[in-house]
């Protein structure tokens, strides 16, 4: 049984509101109120918790209250959680509604990735030489390597959701985080194919034209699309469940970073035409992610909210 630990700062003027919406709803337990707890100003300290599949619908309560106005709201997923009161309530729940995503905390975790430190473009230089490294060398687990250390798909996934909120701010943010960031794993992975080039490094296969695993990344095809495509759906499900395993399979399935890798290499050796379908390989895999991230995004939101609505008026206390 998953809970919610919610904590409240309420005015003491709706503080009998909120526990209205609280009282009202049979899956919200052990609710404590602290008369005044809350100094400068003086204001009331709610504490409660919530069966995670009916949190979303307390929230939405709560937030018409305006108490993240008014006082303040947090949210925590409870670790571990024993009682018989609220196993009852969980039981209570259709089959459905037990396993609708806590949205936000979903979203907060989208947010969180989505964060441009200089750390992120760190990330995704040293990814770019590591991706280079595994193109000239033709090594499929290096690739692998610089596929997994990249930190592209927060940034994508925060674009999602941002066209999804309508938050263009946010979208401008992530796009511009991911023109530089890729930007400079482009600059990295030529400096560095410069270098070696320059001291004569250049594996004898890769100079001969033998580039398997470049091949693979320089000629998108209807293969990448459908990669991408499902990528990007999978991606935002192990989101909505915190599935970490299923988004390492994701990182490993999306064409970014090796894309990124292979411009800067090819230009670095000359090799304009694979520098261009790479070119086409980033924006094309950038593109899909984005945008299906966006559908799935909608479409996982509709689906739960109709969801949570149905089953509401079951939940009263009697």
């Amino acid at each position: 049984m998953d809970v919610i630990h919610l904590r409240l700062v309420s005015p003491p003027e709706r503080t009998g509101s909120v526990l209205a919406v609280l009282a009202g709803n049979a899956c919200v337990v052990n609710v404590t109120v602290h008369r005044g707890a809350v100094a400068d100003p003086a204001r009331d300290a709610i504490e409660c918790d919530v069966v995670a599949g009916a949190a979303n619908v307390v929230l939405a309560g709560l937030r018409d209250l305006q108490v993240h106005r008014y006082g303040s709201l947090t949210a925590d997923p409870v670790a571990v959680a024993m009682s018989d009161q609220a196993e009852a309530a969980a039981a209570r729940l259709p089959g459905p509604m037990a396993h609708v995503p806590f949205w936000a905390e979903v979203e907060a975790r989208i947010d969180a990735d989505a964060t441009y430190t200089p750390s992120f473009y760190l990330y995704l230089v040293i990814a770019g030489v590591i991706g280079a490294v595994g193109l000239l060398t033709n090594s499929q687990i290096l690739i692998v390597a610089a596929m997994i250390l990249g930190p592209e798909y927060g940034a994508i996934i925060g674009v999602a959701l941002g066209v999804d909120r309508r938050a263009w701010r946010q979208v401008g943010q992530g796009l511009l985080a991911l023109t530089v960031g890729f930007g400079l794993a482009v600059v990295a992975a030529y400096a560095f194919g410069v270098l070696v080039r320059g001291l004569g490094l250049v594996p004898t296969a890769y100079r001969l034209g033998v580039r398997p695993v470049s091949h693979l990344i320089d000629t998108p095809n209807f293969y990448s699309v459908v990669v991408a495509v499902l990528a990007g759906i999978v991606g935002v499900v192990a989101l909505t469940h915190i599935r970490t395993s299923t988004l390492l399979g994701v990182f490993v399935s999306v064409t970014t970073i090796p894309a990124a890798a292979d411009i800067g290499v090819a230009l670095a050796t000359s090799s304009p035409d694979e520098a261009r379908g790479s070119l086409l390989q980033l924006l094309l895999n950038i593109t899909l992610l984005i945008v299906v991230g966006f559908v799935t995004v909608r479409v996982l939101r509709v689906r739960w909210r109709r969801i949570s609505r149905r089953p509401c008026h079951r939940l009263s206390r009697g």
